[in-house]
């Protein structure tokens, strides 16, 4: 670790990473001194920084022999990174050739904590299009591929996720802010298989979004089709986008193992 710190890092979660790392390499549990040696540490340090993580859960100790291994929530985050990346690659020719039928920009988002996560996008060929930079967060509640997740939760979970975002922030005249509205909303988009965004982050850009399962039967992520509202209009996101988006979605969900029920 020496000589890798510069002033854009910080030098405690570059040290904890490397602990990481160490066990990961290892492929067996070590143990503190071993750790420490490995990671260029003092023995404080270590002890220090492995107490943190284990309380995080990314690391635990061996009771009989107090050696210390990688935790659960490794294999959490590893897992997520792992399906975010298999997401993307099964979703991609899906996403083209929406765009190629549809002519307008395609997205595929995730939720996390609350938010939506674009994870890919491929826009249209058109002038005026709608496209937001691959790795930018927005608010769920207002933008079809937050919608159509949310509306997967449970309700104990859609009501604790209202709950940590009250008051639900208005972007237009046509967000749903009101909590028992927003419910309503959950409910009728389950019930169709699509969630739309009509100008509530934006005006004047609406928006069609599917979610898409796992082998788990898990809503992992949506994929959306956006554009401005004089061309996606009433009839052209009944008629066409909706089936469009839904079989889309259908394909990718069962390259990923899903089976409807």
């Amino acid at each position: 670790m020496k000589g890798s710190h510069d002033r854009h890092t910080v030098q405690s979660v570059e040290r904890a990473l490397k602990i990481l790392i160490v066990l990961a390499e290892a492929g067996t549990p070590l143990t503190l001194t071993q750790i420490r040696d490995k990671a260029d540490l003092n023995i404080s340090t270590a002890h220090r920084l492995l107490h943190t993580l284990m309380n995080d859960g990314f690391i635990n100790q061996d009771k009989d022999n107090g050696k210390y291994l990688l935790g659960l929530r490794t294999f959490e985050v590893g897992h997520a990174a792992l399906y975010s990346m298999d997401i993307r690659t099964t979703a991609r020719p899906f996403l083209q050739e929406l765009v190629d039928r549809c002519n307008e920009t395609t997205n595929l988002a995730i939720l996390d904590q609350g938010e939506v996560v674009y994870i890919d996008q491929i826009e249209s060929l058109n002038m005026i299009k709608i496209f937001a930079r691959v790795g930018s967060r927005g608010p769920a509640h207002c933008v079809g591929a937050g919608k159509a997740l949310l509306a997967q939760l449970s309700d104990r979970e859609l009501k604790l996720f209202i709950e940590q975002k009250a008051p639900l922030e208005r972007f237009t005249e046509f967000t749903i802010c009101d909590p028992e509205k927003l419910i309503a909303e959950m409910a009728k988009i389950r019930k169709h298989g699509y969630a739309l965004d009509n100008g509530e982050l934006e005006e004047g850009v609406r928006c069609v979004a599917v979610p898409v399962w796992d082998y788990e039967n898990k809503a992992i992520a949506a994929i959306s089709v956006s554009g401005p509202d004089t061309r996606l209009t009433d009839a052209f996101i009944l008629e066409r986008l909706i089936p469009e988006v839904m079989a889309a979605a259908d394909k990718i969900s069962e390259r990923l193992g899903h089976r409807k029920r």
